[in-house]
């Protein structure tokens, strides 16, 4: 963190989205990307919005990158790196509940192994604008979180985030689950 602080504030947006377009695609940065928008935001309260776009925009792409290598022949890949019952059980969160297999995931912090779901979602053939949809949410609300306790907050957000990000991410994670079930069953009812 100490050597990347001052590139991103050199670099700005374009260097925030540079850094999660590495993260998400082929690097592993954890946190940083988080770390980063708290502290250009403590430094640039006027641009909270900015930087939390930008890193959603560059995590985005650089999931969608994942995703397309998952999609072309990332099979085999996963069948070196994962057990056969890791991958189905992985593909059969997909099949039953869609979308909401990254989403959920895009919202929360390291450790959650978040790069597995977007190579599954590749090779469970997930539609790209509705893969993309739903990682930009994921992301949105994840990383506007972020910036919007930076700008209300201040320097107090770092802490905050600290202790409490992980219990916020599962609460939110919950709601959306819940959200997303709801929805499951009410087209469930429909068909019948």
């Amino acid at each position: 963190m100490a050597w990347i602080l001052p590139i991103a504030e050199r670099l700005g947006a374009p260097g925030l989205a540079l850094i999660a377009f590495l993260d998400s695609s082929f690097l592993s940065l954890p946190q940083v990307g988080d770390a980063l928008i708290v502290a250009l935001t403590i430094q640039h309260p006027e641009r909270w919005m900015l930087y939390s776009a930008a890193t959603t925009l560059g995590s985005t792409a650089g999931c969608f990158v994942l995703y397309t290598i998952a999609r072309k022949g990332g099979e085999a890949f996963l069948r070196r790196r994962f057990s056969e019952e890791k991958i189905e059980r992985g593909l059969g969160l997909f099949r039953r509940h869609g979308l909401l297999a990254v989403i959920v995931p895009a919202i929360l912090p390291p450790p959650t192994p978040f790069k597995i779901f977007v190579l599954l979602a590749g090779l469970a053939g997930v539609r790209p604008l509705a893969f993309t949809i739903g990682i930009a949410i994921g992301r949105a609300f994840r990383f506007g979180g972020e910036g919007w306790l930076a700008y209300k907050y201040g320097a107090h957000a770092t802490q905050y985030i600290n202790d409490h990000l992980g219990t916020a991410s599962v609460v939110v994670a919950g709601v959306v689950l819940v959200v997303g079930v709801v929805l499951i069953l009410v087209r469930r009812r429909r068909k019948a």
